[in-house]
C-alpha cells in the first residue's frame, strides 16, 4: 500500500531522512514513532508530496508518485491530517469539509453523512467559522475533512496535540472505527505511548532520518521505549 525504498530527502543543504526503506501494508494500523527531530514529520510530507524527494522510490497504491505533486495524493486515495490542523479559520465548518469535495475521486457534492456520525459536534457547528472552535473540536474538523475524500488510506500527524482527553479517546474510537469496519489504512505519528498502544497494530522507530526497528506493537519493549523514545 505505501512502500518507500532507499529514500533521501534534503531541506536545502541539510539532510533529513537517510536511505529509508518502510512498508505499510494495506488495512494495517501503524504508528511512526521516535524523538522530536528524527524526522516524522518529514516523512509524512515526502509521501504526501508535500516536500520533495531528493532519491529513492515511493510507491502508494500501486502507484509511482515520487515525482507527482500533493494534489495527485486525493485521486490515489490518501487522506491527510497535518500537525497543527491547517483548517481554513475564516470559512465555517461546512466550507472547510466541502474543499474536498473538488477531488475528483468524490462523485458526491454533498458532505457524507457518515462525517457527522463520527463526530457529531461538527454538525451542530456547520456554519460557525472554524476559528471560533476549540482545539479539539478543529481537530475533528480536520479529520472529518480529510474523510470527505473518502480515503483507503489516512494519514495523521500527531492528532492529539493539544487536545483534552475526551476527545482524544473520541479520535481513538474513530480511527479503530475506520480500520475495522471500513477497511481504511491508518498511519500516525504519535508521541503518546498509550495512545499509539491502544490504537497501533505495527510500529515503526525513527532515529537521525531512518527507521531502525519495526514489529507489531506488542514486540515494542520497555528496553525500545527507553533507548528510542524516552525523553
Amino acid at each position: 500500500m505505501i512502500e518507500l525504498t532507499s529514500v533521501n530527502q534534503q531541506y536545502g543543504g541539510t539532510q533529513i531522512l537517510w536511505d529509508l526503506n518502510l512498508k505499510i501494508k494495506k488495512g494495517s494500523r501503524t504508528c511512526i514513532m521516535g524523538r522530536n527531530g528524527v524526522g516524522k514529520t518529514t516523512l509524512l510530507k515526502s509521501i504526501m508530496g508535500l516536500l520533495p524527494i531528493s532519491s529513492g522510490s515511493l510507491i502508494i497504491n500501486d502507484v509511482d508518485v515520487v515525482k507527482k505533486g500533493v494534489e495527485t495524493r486525493p485521486e490515489i486515495g490518501v487522506g491527510y491530517v497535518p500537525q497543527g490542523r491547517d483548517i481554513f479559520p475564516q470559512l465555517t465548518v461546512e466550507e472547510n469539509l466541502k474543499l474536498s469535495l473538488n477531488c475528483k475521486r468524490q462523485k458526491s457534492k454533498t458532505i457524507p453523512d457518515h462525517i457527522f456520525t463520527l463526530f457529531p459536534v461538527l454538525k451542530e457547528m456547520l456554519h460557525r467559522r472554524g476559528g471560533d472552535l476549540s482545539g479539539g473540536q478543529q481537530q475533528q474538523l480536520a479529520i472529518g475533512r480529510a474523510l470527505v475524500l473518502n480515503p483507503d488510506i489516512l494519514i495523521l500527524d500527531e492528532p492529539n496535540e493539544g487536545i483534552q482527553p475526551n476527545i482524544v479517546q473520541l479520535i481513538r474510537d474513530v480511527l479503530l472505527k475506520l480500520n475495522k469496519e471500513h477497511g481504511m489504512t491508518i498511519v500516525l505519528v504519535e508521541q503518546k505511548l498509550p495512545f499509539a498502544r491502544a490504537v497501533g497494530e505495527e510500529f515503526h522507530l525513527m532515529e537521525k532520518g531512518n527507521v531502525i526497528a519495526s514489529g507489531e506493537m506488542v514486540e515494542l519493549t520497555d528496553e525500545l521505549v527507553s533507548k528510542y523514545l524516552s525523553v
